[in-house]
Formats: structure tokens, sequence, C-alpha cells
């Protein structure tokens, strides 16, 4: 933890304000060139900090499209079966033989804190600057309270307990360090990440953001993600406040639902979502990370890195590999014949032996021979949030209400209805229950998209996930042995430097 307090919070806080107002969203100097202390002297400073805050989440080790080794493929979706590249490290997080020690874990951690310390300097200044409108300060704050709430959630979501550091700190001795180097509650770190969200939905920022402004916080994203965080708390922690936590996210879902700028979740095609040129108009998505198209540093690589010889359906980029994407057969199986979101997700190509990833296209002329492609990365959408009162609605047993959520999504990819589905013999034996039918609709409406490890924790306790993967096939979930699994995989473990700084109050989760 001193590297991520110390470092983190003083020298990796972005002072990006000297490369000027001109600058693109992304495209952002480097933030360590000027001394912490002198970064901030003007609103314009204040900006492209701002900028530099969400520039931060394109990190693969953070939340940004190449975050797959603890999202996708920690998974059944995805299985990485090269044990021997990188010391073998990234199969760990696939074989459920995840150590302390592991550097991609260490630099999850390190990337996640890295947008809190930016913010949290940005935020210890902020008041000394002059702006000229009040109401661009109130949105700045919202914006940084959003990502810095967005990263706790990813924190507590994988870790369980973290430090919470909400100001800027500048440490000069270990004493001081030690004193921050405290794991705090989980509810705790839920309290902080619903403060800041509630903070966020009162600084003035617009309900949907403009084309010009995609890929920064709205009222739909603030009110979306809240309703995620109680819906998670509910559901994970339980006790006696899981009643009113799922009335919260409720509330919340239904708040971000109804500034929807749409009727109808079927008026949207779902090939539209995932459209290049689509992507700052297309009114199902509320929150993504931008990538430019065309551009070296900034494009996309999820098309190219995809791409598998013989193949041009994604990408211009030519490609030696013949695997593009190692996804379990276990997932293959999930999507159901006749499903629109099948062959627009997924291809077989005889000459590879094997099914590869086709869901982020862009294979115009603009994105090139190289592949430098425009699908920016969707961190909330419609469907999603649907889906999440689907969810709440079950648990709150309102059984109709979470029916006609789920088969808003069902109508969508042409798939018949629920209460048709359970008289199907295969639906009804695969998902005996609505739980389960919800859980599949969001593995294959959200396939590939990094969210089915933390929906998997979500809907199942420690020793359900452990039942739920153990009752799977060994052969359609790779070479990944799924016999290691045990309820300490529930969470990842704390990274082995950061307990080493305090022990005491830094302690490993149980089995690490």
């Amino acid at each position: 933890m001193q590297k991520i307090i110390y470092y983190t919070i003083a020298a990796l806080v972005i002072a990006g304000g000297l490369s000027g107002c001109k600058k693109g969203f992304l495209d952002q100097h480097n933030p360590n060139s000027v001394a912490v202390d002198k970064a901030f002297q003007s609103e314009a400073d204040i900006t492209n900090g701002v900028y530099g805050v969400y520039q931060a989440l394109r990190s693969s080790n953070c939340i940004g499209e190449g975050a797959n080794t603890w999202t996708d493929d920690r998974s059944d979706d995805i299985n990485t079966t090269d044990n021997q590249s990188n010391n073998g490290e990234p199969f760990q997080f696939t074989a459920f033989n995840l150590g302390a020690g592991n550097i991609y874990l260490q630099n999850h951690w390190t990337a996640l804190y890295v947008p809190i310390s930016r913010a949290n300097q940005i935020l210890s200044v902020i008041d000394n600057i002059t702006f000229a409108s009040g109401a661009t300060k109130a949105q700045y704050i919202g914006e940084l309270k959003f990502v810095r709430a967005l990263m706790y959630f990813n924190l507590v979501s994988e870790f369980g307990g973290v430090p919470l550091v909400t100001e800027k700190q500048k440490l000069t001795s270990k004493e001081e360090v030690d004193a921050l180097t405290i794991r705090e509650s989980p509810e705790n770190v839920y309290n902080q990440i619903i403060a800041d969200l509630k903070d966020a939905l009162n600084s003035g920022l617009p309900e949907v953001q403009p084309a010009a402004g995609k890929g920064r916080a709205s009222l739909q994203a603030i009110n979306g993600l809240l309703g995620q965080v109680y819906l998670r708390k509910g559901a994970t922690l339980g006790g006696s406040d899981a009643a009113a936590d799922f009335n919260n996210a409720k509330k919340y879902l239904l708040d971000c639902y109804n500034q929807k700028t749409f009727d109808a979740l079927q008026d949207i095609p779902y090939t539209d979502v995932f459209d290049v040129n689509k992507k700052t108009t297309c009114p199902e998505i509320i929150f993504q990370i931008p990538y430019i198209q065309g551009d070296q540093n900034y494009s996309s690589g999820k098309a190219r890195g995809y791409q598998v010889k013989g193949e041009k359906l994604i990408s211009q980029y030519v490609t030696t590999s013949i695997s593009g994407g190692e996804m379990t057969p276990d997932l293959v199986k999930e999507f159901e014949t006749g499903d629109l979101r099948t062959d627009y997700s997924i291809k077989y190509v005889p000459a590879n032996l094997g099914y590869y990833i086709t869901k982020f296209r862009d294979a115009s002329d603009a994105a090139g021979a190289l592949g430098y492609g425009g699908n920016d990365w969707i961190i909330l959408r419609y469907a999603d949030i649907i889906l999440n009162l689907a969810e709440v609605s079950l648990y709150l047993n309102d059984e109709p209400g979470a029916i006609r959520y789920l088969d808003m999504v069902r109508a969508r990819a042409s798939r018949p209805l629920y209460a048709t589905m359970k008289g199907d013999a295969i639906y009804a034996a695969r998902y005996p229950s609505l739980k389960l039918a919800i859980l599949h609709e969001r593995r294959v409406e959200l396939a590939f998209e990094h969210h089915r490890w933390h929906d998997l924790t979500r809907f199942f306790n420690p020793g359900e996930l452990v039942t739920y993967f153990k009752a799977k096939s060994q052969s359609d979930y790779g070479n990944s042995p799924l016999s290691n699994i045990t309820t300490k995989d529930w969470y990842f473990p704390v990274p082995l430097n950061e307990v080493k700084i305090n022990p005491e109050k830094m302690p490993q989760n149980p089995g690490y």
C-alpha cells in the first residue's frame, strides 16, 4: 500500500493542466512532467486534470477494453489455455490458482487506485481555483466523485474491504503510511461509494451527455451505478439492511431507466450498440470509455485482437492467429439457436476449428490494415440496467415484474418470451429457476463485456459459486481444472506487497 498511497496519490496524481485546453478528451500530456503541488493553477488545469482522471480508466490493468484477465478470463466464459507465458501468472486467474504475489493482481490493484488518487488530488485544490462558472466547478466535482465511486465499486466487488483514501495525502514517514494502510470493512467502502454518488447526483450534470461529452458522467450513469451498488450490497452482504438495499437499488435503477431517450429496447437494433458509426448517438449506451478510430495510441484493439486467420469480418488486420478469443464450449452452448445475438457475437470457422469473437467490429478504411479501431468500451448500457431491474424485482418477490424486464431483453433478441420458454424442456432443464434464467440472459446479452465474473459473485455466495462451477463439465471448460475452485476464490487475494506493509491492519483474505 505504500506505493499506492504515496506514489499513486502524490506522484501519479494527474497534473496534466500544462497541455492546454485545446487538447482532445484523450490526448493529454504526461501528468508526471510537472510537480504535483504546482500542477493546478487555473480552470484550464482543472479541466485537463479531469480529462486525465478519465484517461486512467483506459488502462488494461484498470477497466479498459483489455481488462479480460480478472473478468471474462476469471469466469466460465473465456479460458486462458496458455499456462506458460508470463510465468503462467495470467493462467492463475482462470485456473483458480491465484497467488497473492501475482504481478497482474498487483498491477490491477494499483491501476484501480490511480483514478482515485488523481481525483483526490484535484478535489483537494479545486476550491482554491477561480472558475468562470460555479456550475462548471460543481459538475467537475460530480464527475470526480463518480469515477472515484466506480473504482471503489470494482475494488470492493473483487477484494472485499480495502483501504479508503478520499483526500490528498502528503506522506513523509513510514508511520504515516502505516496509519493509512488499513482495510476498511466492505460496509464502510459501500457507504463511501454511496455518499460519492449521491453527491454527484446533486452536481448539476446533464441527464444525458451530448455527443461531444460521451465518455463523461451523466445523471443516467450515476443513477445506474448507484442502483448497481445497492443491488450488489444487498445481494452479497445481506443482513438486516438487505431489504432496504434492494428497495434503494430498484429506486435508482428505475430513475436511470426513466431517463432513457427511447421508447422500447427492441426499437434499438442490437447491432447498433456496437456500431462504431453510432457510438455517440446510440441511446442505449449510458457510459463508455472513448477510443479514437485510426489513432495509433488511442484506438481500440478489440477487433484486431479477435481477428483470426483468413477472416475479414471484424477488421482489415491480417493475422496468422487461428484463435480469436478462447471462449469455452460452456459459453457457446449458452447461445440459443435463432438468437440474433449469437451470429453477431460469435462465428464458427471450420478452417480454424473453432469459434471466434465477432462482437467488436471495425473493418473500416479509417481503422485500416493496422486495425486501429474506433470501438468505445461500454461500461453501462440499458440492457444491463433492465436485467438488473429483473434481478432486484425477483429479490423483492415481484416475479411478474422480473419476468417483464427479462422479456424486454429477449424480445429485442427475437427470442420467445419466458412464459413460452418454461415449456421448452431443454431451457427448463438448464434454467429451472427464474434467477438462473436472468443469469443466462445476462451471460448472452453481455458476453465478452467484462460483466460475467462480477455477475457470478453477485448471484452466488461462495459455497453456491463452488457448486455452480463443479457442476460443469470439465471438457466444456478447457484445461483449467474446475476441481481447483474453493470458497476462497469468491474474492481475489489482497496483493502481497500491500499485506506486508501492515499485516495486522491489512489482513489477507481467508484461504490465501
